[in-house]
């Protein structure tokens, strides 16, 4: 996570120290009174908010305990074509899924949630994640984080425990089909990548404009794949490698989608350019791996991992390069695009 700013103890709003004492309590299974405290900010959005809580609580007989808790707020917005999101990961936390998960891949632990009255404001405490995240990952943890994920996705798929059927605040299995229309039906993009002036070079807007006219046909390989509960932001971002382990945040685009979906986010979303390659041919096999150990997956002879990525980040990239104003910012596009097309071959 990256952090930005300090902010003063007092930044707490009274429901705010409420829900922190509750947080407390169960974090050390004993009545708790926080005696200081100071808050930072995380990253966060528009809509949302995530800070650091640090301090120190009179708990367990009176002992002075240091404490570290990320608290996020999040208030009500509507995603186009999923608007429950803005909840999701509070229902999920009441859902009890954490009991599906093992040492291998996990959340952080949720200490306290709670939605306002007005239902437009959930607040969750949770286990502030220490470990190696973002471009600090090396290929060796992103291919752990790649088999642990398979393990989870093939042991839920074949075990098809009931509180899976009790989920119902999740993301629909055509929600990356949508986002990637929303994109692809734009017709300033359409128009930009079959111009002369288009900044592309042609051989990438050729791959783009193949994908396009055979998009249907790429969307029915895909639909005959296995229906596996994804995270759906599953990139370097949200991946925390601590003590071995593979620790998630940001649940909040959790749902059903179609087998290799997560890994295609993780080698193609804002990726480490120099190390897409390695990552595809690492991360890949590693999944199917660990999916496979629960789960058969020897008919899948057409997994679309790179279709997933040329659909849901490729259009993606070229409407960027479009509207992009640094030449920088249009370099990094085309890099990525070009390993995009590189991976194809």
């Amino acid at each position: 996570m990256t952090q930005h700013s300090n902010a003063p103890a007092d930044g707490l709003s009274a429901d705010d120290l409420r829900g922190l004492k509750a947080a407390l309590c169960a974090m050390y299974d004993a009545e708790a009174t926080v005696t200081s405290c100071q808050t930072q900010s995380l990253k966060g959005g528009t809509v949302g908010e995530v800070r650091l809580i640090t301090g120190l609580a009179d708990a367990a007989a009176g002992r002075k305990m240091p404490f570290s808790l990320v608290q996020k707020t999040q208030q009500k917005w509507e995603r186009p074509g999923d608007p429950g999101s803005w909840r999701r990961e509070y229902d999920l936390y009441r859902s009890g899924l954490d009991a599906l998960f093992d040492d291998t891949l996990r959340w952080p632990k949720c200490l306290y949630a709670e939605m306002n009255d007005g239902q437009d404001q959930t607040r969750i405490w949770m286990e502030y994640t220490v470990g190696d995240t973002g471009y600090a990952l090396t290929p060796d943890m992103l291919e752990r984080a790649a088999h642990a994920l398979g393990q989870f996705q093939g042991r839920l798929y074949a075990g098809q425990p009931d509180l899976i059927g009790r989920l119902t605040n999740l993301s629909s299995t055509t929600f990356m089909k949508n986002s990637c229309l929303q994109i692809r039906s734009w017709q300033a993009l359409r128009d930009y990548l079959r111009s002369e002036s288009c900044g592309l070079p042609k051989h990438l807007c050729g791959m783009l404009i193949e994908a396009d006219a055979n998009a249907e046909v790429i969307w029915q390989r895909i639909k005959q794949l296995p229906v596996v509960l994804c995270h759906r932001d599953f990139w370097v971002a949200n991946i925390f490698s601590t003590g071995g382990s593979t620790v998630l945040i940001d649940w909040d685009t959790a749902g059903w989608g179609h087998l290799g979906e997560d890994i295609a986010s993780l080698i193609a979303d804002e990726p480490d350019i120099s190390r897409m390659a390695e990552n595809y041919r690492r991360c890949v096999p590693a999944y199917y791996r660990g999916f496979s150990e629960y789960a058969d997956v020897s008919n899948i002879t057409d997994p679309c991992i790179r279709e997933m990525m040329l659909m849901n980040y490729g259009f993606r990239l070229a409407a960027w390069h479009m509207t992009s104003e640094t030449p920088e910012q249009k370099a990094l596009q085309v890099d990525t695009l070009q390993k995009m097309y590189e991976i194809h071959q």
